[in-house]
């Protein structure tokens, strides 16, 4: 009876899901010549040849360390990886540390030739080029996702990720691991800063115009100066527990759904390619062993034919970390069938010898590989390598081109942020004196983070040398003379140093430095770091920066604090010692001399938190939280003190100028889910000098069955206007925008009000119509 009833369960959810994907419409419209050639090939391909497509082996392997200075590939691991095993996919960077676009060019080349000889298939080259050319010497570095997110600017993401794929292909390398949309809700987390921040909405706009700007118009023809994209983290990565990376979260289906999920929903509607899968677990369940959503989720529900390729390492994690498989092999049967297209093993061939065995003994079925390997195929050919594994790069001649770094400026200036300016501090005139402080005034490290040359980013300032610190910048802008350099605190350096040490402070000699000078600017926050290593115990911004923040606020002289970090440290003891607050982030290479040209007003700020800043360790919190979070002391005995303290709230930024909001107005105040609502406010510059302003949409859904979140960023533009210039500016939803996940997990849209936000302003809408969807998504 048992057996009789997993068999009909078993069925019934093969037909639920086929026929879920017949009712849906294909995320990415098929190309018939590329699905025959995919059908003609596959039928030729060997068991051995079709395993190696779904393998992915780091450089390392390839890698002939005889010759450490100088990259070469070893012959012999080529015959081995490529001939012998017929691996169909490489990824890392040569030695750890970013290389000439030539000698990329050159490393591919060599391996595409290899491929095509011994398999007749090219091999697909991936690489994390999450802000720019992350590992190219020479190429354009934009500023992190963090930042982007803070410019609430669509069109710089998009037209940063056509430069990056543009300078990517000028490598040979077809394939980059990004955007990354992971939700960045934990502060405490590593990883924050390489997302658009924490709420869903921005990380979803943001992310698609990464995906149009990375692949170009159509993905079925990945064109000459495009590349295809990886969205990451597959999902709710951002919101460990313990806030610490690769650690277990504990996420419900209704916010998995609602939030986590949109960002890749809208991204694979948008025609992404591949998609890589979130390393932890979420409830128990490893994501690279949950066939619901890998398969469920992604490639049934959305009809997605796209590829889904694992972490690094982690098909191996499920026996060697998570303790779901007793054995590697068995780790193996456990994510192929799950969904998991293209393993990324990366140092061993072993997962060729297993998954052959599996399918042998029936533990892994033939359509299953067949699926996966038309997957891995698909790409390929949308690719168009097996037309062109390689190309001349001499076509790239705008590679690092002046044209390209002015746009890595303005998202510098864009994203950078204003917090606090007392007494109108800044902008700093020319001709002060300023003393220059901190460990971060003069590091092209700290500027850049994670992903920057190396892994860790600890070689950007052998790479970066061409580029300005902010002590170089600010010395370029108010004249080296009015600048006096004096740190105070170091981090420390040199071999087995870690991110987070410091060097023993000299707070004094910068105590000393002040005495002639008009102003402090002190430049505090952290140092470089990336993924695990950057895990750490204590929010707090290290004492030693603090102290030297009091002992210089003791000399009675100005102080602007610049933060330059990854995450927000907490600095509550701090910020009232300071006249002016500016939040830099990680503006990448060209960062100095974007703060320089703020701090001196020869650029207005418009950067907006895209992130809530907290003030207190045990008060961390997110925009959207739920009301009973800032309800304050109840009536009567129970003494419910539940108050949201925050440092800056999600949104913060000031300018140079002022902004009037007025005329807040909607063309209709009733509506359903399939009414389309257009807001529009009037905004003046009522200051005196130009400025953009990020205009922000909220709504609040007054009532409904599930307790709502306190407030929802539903849409944004930003606009540029000269002193006394007023723009009307409109927003659109669409009725279905305002819709939760409910309690059975479906979405739904309550009759009822809604309060809606636009800077000062606010006005009151009306859904007159419950609508439940059965579908598990909406529907465009």
């Amino acid at each position: 009876m048992r057996t009789i009833t997993f068999f009909t369960l078993a069925l019934s959810l093969s037909i639920a899901t086929n026929t879920v994907k017949a009712q849906t419409r294909p995320a990415i419209q098929p190309d018939p010549v590329i699905e025959k050639q995919v059908e003609t090939l596959l039928r030729k391909m060997t068991l051995e040849e079709k395993i190696g497509q779904m393998s992915e082996i780091t450089i390392d392997v390839l890698t002939d360390f005889h010759s450490p200075n100088d990259f070469k590939l070893s012959e012999a691991q080529l015959d081995t990886v490529i001939g012998k095993y017929k691996v169909g996919s490489i990824l890392n960077v040569p030695l750890s540390v970013a290389q000439k676009k030539e000698k990329w060019a050159e490393t591919i080349r060599k391996i595409q030739d290899k491929s095509m000889k011994e398999i007749g298939i090219p091999c697909i080259y991936g690489v994390d080029q999450i802000h720019g050319t992350t590992y190219t010497l020479d190429g354009t570095l934009f500023p992190q996702g963090i930042n982007m997110g803070a410019t609430f600017n669509r069109s710089l993401v998009r037209n940063s990720s056509e430069i990056s794929a543009y300078e990517t292909k000028a490598c040979c390398i077809p394939w980059t691991y990004a955007p990354v949309m992971d939700l960045g809700r934990d502060p405490r987390w590593p990883r924050m800063w390489e997302n658009y921040g924490e709420d869903a909405y921005i990380n979803t706009q943001m992310a698609v115009e990464a995906v149009k700007g990375f692949q170009g118009d159509n993905p079925n023809k990945i064109g000459k100066y495009h590349v295809a994209s990886c969205l990451k983290h597959f999902m709710g990565y951002g919101v460990p527990v313990s806030g610490k990376d690769r650690t277990p979260s504990s996420i419900s289906t209704i916010d998995l759904r609602e939030k986590h999920f949109a960002p890749f929903l809208a991204c694979i509607r948008s025609g992404a390619l591949t998609l890589m899968v979130n390393s932890g677990v979420n409830n128990g369940i490893s994501f690279h062993a949950n066939k619901e959503l890998l398969s469920g989720w992604l490639k049934e529900e959305l009809n997605w034919d796209g590829m889904i390729v694992t972490d690094w390492a982690d098909i191996n994690n499920l026996c060697t970390r998570d303790h779901i498989a007793e054995t590697k092999k068995e780790a193996i049967r456990i994510a192929i069938n799950a969904g998991i297209d293209m393993s990324m093993v990366p140092y061993e061939v072993s997962f060729c010898t297993y998954l052959k065995e599996l399918v042998e003994e029936g533990e892994v079925p033939m359509t299953r590989i067949d699926d996966a390997v038309r997957r891995v195929l698909r790409l390929k050919y949308r690719l168009g390598l097996f037309d062109n594994p390689y190309w001349d790069i001499r076509e790239y001649d705008q590679f690092g081109s002046p044209e390209f770094a002015k746009v890595a400026l303005d998202a510098a200036e864009e994203s950078i942020v204003l917090l606090k300016n007392k007494e109108n501090i800044l902008p700093l005139a020319k001709g002060k004196r300023i003393l220059l402080t901190g460990p971060n005034a003069n590091s092209m490290r700290c500027l850049n983070g994670g992903w920057s040359y190396s892994w860790q980013g600890d070689r950007a300032e052998e790479c970066a040398k061409a580029y300005n610190t902010i002590y170089e910048a600010l010395c370029n802008k108010y004249g080296k003379e009015n600048i006096v350099y004096e740190p105070g605190v170091t981090y420390a350096t040199g071999k087995g140093a870690l991110w987070w040490q410091e060097n023993n402070p000299e707070i004094e000699k910068a105590v000393q430095a002040a005495a002639s000078a008009d102003a402090i600017i002190a430049c505090i926050g952290e140092n470089s770091y990336c993924e695990t290593p950057g895990n750490l115990t204590d929010l707090n911004l290290s004492g030693n920066q603090k102290e030297l923040v009091k002992a210089l606020a003791a000399t009675g002289k100005p102080i602007v604090l610049v933060l330059n970090e990854g995450r927000p440290r907490i600095i509550n003891e701090i910020v009232s010692l300071a006249k002016a607050v500016v939040h830099t982030m990680l503006p990448g290479n060209y960062g100095g001399d974007a703060l320089a040209n703020l701090l001196a007003g020869d650029a207005n700020f418009s950067g907006k938190l895209p992130f809530t800043y907290p003030r207190l360790i045990n008060s961390l919190a997110t925009y959207d939280y739920k009301p009973c979070e800032n309800l304050g002391q109840m009536n009567g005995n129970y003494n419910y003190d539940a108050v949201m303290d925050v440092q800056w709230p999600f949104g913060a930024g000031l300018s140079y100028t002022t902004y009037q909001y007025s005329n807040f107005r909607v063309d209709r105040s009733k509506f359903t889910a399939n009414d389309e609502l257009i807001f529009k406010i009037d905004v003046t510059n009522t200051g005196k000098v130009a400025g953009k302003e990020s205009v922000l949409l909220f709504t609040s859904d007054l009532v409904a069955s599930l307790t709502p979140d306190n407030i929802r960023l539903r849409n944004f533009e930003k606009v540029l206007l000269l002193p006394g210039e007023t723009k009307t500016v409109s927003l659109k939803l669409r009725g279905s925008d305002l819709a939760f996940v409910g309690y059975h997990e479906k979405w739904i849209l309550e009759k009822g009000d809604f309060r809606v936000v636009c800077g000062s302003e606010t006005l009151t809408i009306q859904c007159t119509e419950t609508k439940k969807w059965e579908t598990p998504n909406k529907e465009l």
